[in-house]
């Protein structure tokens, strides 16, 4: 287990051998880590034990799961009770069981006016930031 730099964890969040939380990650209340993918209460498996990675300044809502083996890009949002089974793109919005992508958010949490696929180009209307999307990628266009 490793915890960044202004990490937020809120109430009733356990912390798990092989997650690693980068830098401003927020976890909200009662979400949810898992180590082992397919645990037995009479097999002992912490020889399985997957990595999760939850990049910088991802946000996982109240109530959600994180299954381990999984990546949450950088400042992607996990909506409130919506179960992470794969990878999170960098600044997707994800929700649902199991979490499918629905947008993109800003490093601010905003959501951006971008089509999920393809290309196009949004503004953060709090900072200014312009975000592109490219071949269904999306990345802040200054960085």
């Amino acid at each position: 287990m490793l915890i960044g730099n202004n990490v937020k964890i809120q109430n009733n969040v356990s912390v798990y051998d092989n997650v690693t939380l980068e830098d401003d990650v927020f976890c909200g209340p009662s979400m949810v880590f898992t180590n082992v993918y397919n645990p037995r209460s009479a097999v002992s498996r912490k020889d399985e034990y997957r990595d999760t990675l939850v990049k910088q300044g991802a946000t996982l809502g109240a109530n959600c799961t994180i299954i381990c083996g999984a990546t949450v890009g950088r400042f992607a949002f996990v909506a409130a009770g919506a179960v992470v089974n794969r990878d999170v793109p960098d600044f997707a919005l994800v929700v649902g069981v199991p979490a499918r992508k629905v947008g993109w958010m800003s490093r601010f949490g905003e959501q951006l006016d971008l089509p999920l696929n393809g290309a196009g180009e949004a503004r953060c209307i709090h900072t200014g930031e312009v975000y592109r999307l490219v071949n269904g990628v999306c990345s802040l266009a200054d960085a």
